[in-house]
């Protein structure tokens, strides 16, 4: 039986396994024209499967591969690198090289004749500097009379953008053509779950595929992950349905030692004031790879471009993990909270929660307490947080304090917007979806609105709490009120949506 791979390249008769048919023939077309290019992608994209595939297509095509991974060469003595290449080429070409230097044996490999060969240097910035240039002039050397020799084509690839890498090494270096190898479509991804389907008989309900899609943004490593989790946890269950989705994800946010998002964590430690703009604010950062930060956190898949030349988050999966890894734990406010809340007047006879009392309840607990209380501090007491993200952590510990108390349940939406946060919470099994975000001007507060009603609506739920930060000292509009109102239609289904909007004031004079 298959099963679903989270490590190294699939093999296609032990793992579930995409044919990305597209993305290979580019591919073979490069070859065959001669070409040497570059394929940068954050781990975790499925470049090692994809290839595999094109070698194996290439191979029918008469094509001998040569498949070399430098990950760890970084700190190697030259002696050891060339002992690499050389024993792999051997390997895969049946060709012996008994050179010292890197320019001798690409000399020699240059006069191979009759034969196609290409060659594949997989994590390519691994290579240690004081001989990579050399190495990439002797590809150089050996791209401008491939006309004239066997090696048809070198593919160099790497997780940062190599372009710039080969450039600045072998400048001018002619490798004009760079091959993306994007994330999966929703397609490829029920296609993938599909296999698992058909083999086994044990079906996933369709949110679980769609949210599995949503969360994950079709990243082949963690859809993979998500889905073995699954499985694993469940394989007796004839359909694994949404609340089995709900446990794994709560596992994968709150247990799992996950080594992807170990290095995406501290890639925005590094970068934690422009994380935090991005998960507490809804400034619109320009996005330029030139810019240090935003190439860093692009070339390890945190963020992208939105499609507009501004900065979003890229997994979902990532920000919710950020979202808990930045809260400042250590602030001992949940236990003054737990002791303010009279449980019996939260809910009416029918056993209903009242939304209003909760809400002045967590007003007066920000009276008393304020917020800077929510903002972490480095080892010298210098707020290593931003003051936005206060805001944010302060709702977070209330509602959580008394979801406790009433032992209800919270799950996050996997949504990749910035400068909010949606909580749905189930108490006494009825589920309300809570935003909250902090008010900037007019138009973006009563868009929010229209946006909540929509996305409660698509997630089947009549009620939505719009709770928005306002900054004090701020002339306001008449339409910025607390009130409840009905909002028709929002995704054209004839259903209506209530929502309820609650203002929450603070202070920014009174941060430091």
């Amino acid at each position: 039986m298959k099963e679903f791979n989270t490590s190294g390249p699939n093999i296609a008769n032990q793992h579930y396994t995409i044919e990305r048919t597209e993305l290979i023939n580019k591919g073979i077309k490069l070859v065959e024209k001669g070409r040497y290019f570059t394929i940068w992608a954050p781990r975790q994209t499925g470049k090692s499967t994809y290839f595999g595939q094109l070698a194996e297509k290439l191979t029918e095509n008469g094509y001998k591969v040569a498949h070399i991974n430098f990950e760890n060469y970084r700190n190697e003595p030259i002696h050891s690198f060339i002992g690499r290449l050389t024993w792999k080429l051997k390997e895969y070409w049946q060709l012996e090289f008994h050179d010292k230097t890197i320019g001798e044996i690409f000399k020699d490999i240059e006069e191979v004749e009759n034969q196609k060969l290409v060659l594949i240097i997989d994590e390519v910035e691994g290579i240690n500097k004081e001989y990579f240039g050399d190495f990439l002039h002797s590809i150089r050397n050996a791209y401008h009379s491939r006309q004239n020799h066997s090696l048809k084509s070198v593919i160099l690839v790497g997780v940062s953008n190599i372009v710039g890498v080969v450039s600045d090494n072998a400048s001018p270096f002619n490798i004009a053509d760079n091959l993306n190898v994007p994330y999966f479509t929703d397609k490829e991804v029920f296609e993938l779950l599909g296999q698992h389907e058909t083999e086994t008989g044990q079906l996933f309900e369709e949110k679980v595929k769609l949210k599995i899609s949503q969360i994950t943004a079709n990243q082949p490593g963690l859809v993979n992950g998500f889905a073995m989790k699954l499985v694993e946890d469940y394989p007796d269950n004839k359909i694994i349905t949404y609340n089995d989705y709900l446990k794994v994800e709560d596992w994968y946010l709150r247990i799992a030692i996950d080594k992807n998002f170990a290095n995406i964590l501290n890639k925005a430690k590094e970068q934690r004031n422009l994380v935090e703009r991005l998960l507490f604010t809804e400034d619109q950062i320009p996005f330029d790879i030139d810019r240090e930060s935003i190439k860093l956190l692009h070339t390890n898949g945190l963020i992208k471009d939105d499609g507009k030349g501004f900065v979003t988050f890229w997994v979902p999966f990532y920000k919710k993990r950020l979202y808990k890894a930045f809260y400042p734990y250590s602030n001992g406010e949940k236990t003054s909270i737990l002791r303010s809340i009279a449980v019996s007047e939260l809910f009416d006879a029918n056993n209903k929660l009242n939304l209003d009392k909760l809400i002045k309840g967590y007003k007066e607990f920000v009276k008393r307490r304020g917020f800077n209380v929510f903002r972490e501090k480095d080892e010298n007491g210098n707020y290593q947080s931003i003051k936005e993200s206060a805001l944010i952590y302060s709702f977070e510990t209330y509602i959580q304090a008394f979801l406790q108390v009433v032992d209800g349940k919270s799950y996050r939406e996997a949504d990749t917007g910035l400068g909010k946060s949606d909580l749905v919470i189930n108490v006494n099994s009825s589920e309300y979806l809570i935003e909250t975000k902090i008010y900037y001007y007019e138009s973006q507060f009563l868009n929010g609105k229209k946006q909540l009603a929509y996305y409660c609506q698509s997630l089947s739920l009549s009620k939505g709490i719009y709770l928005v930060f306002c900054p004090k000292d701020v002339k306001y509009s008449k339409s910025i009120i607390e009130q409840t109102e009905i909002i028709e239609n929002p995704i054209g289904s004839g259903q209506v949506v209530e929502i309820t909007t609650y203002l929450i004031s603070f202070d920014e004079k009174k941060w430091k």
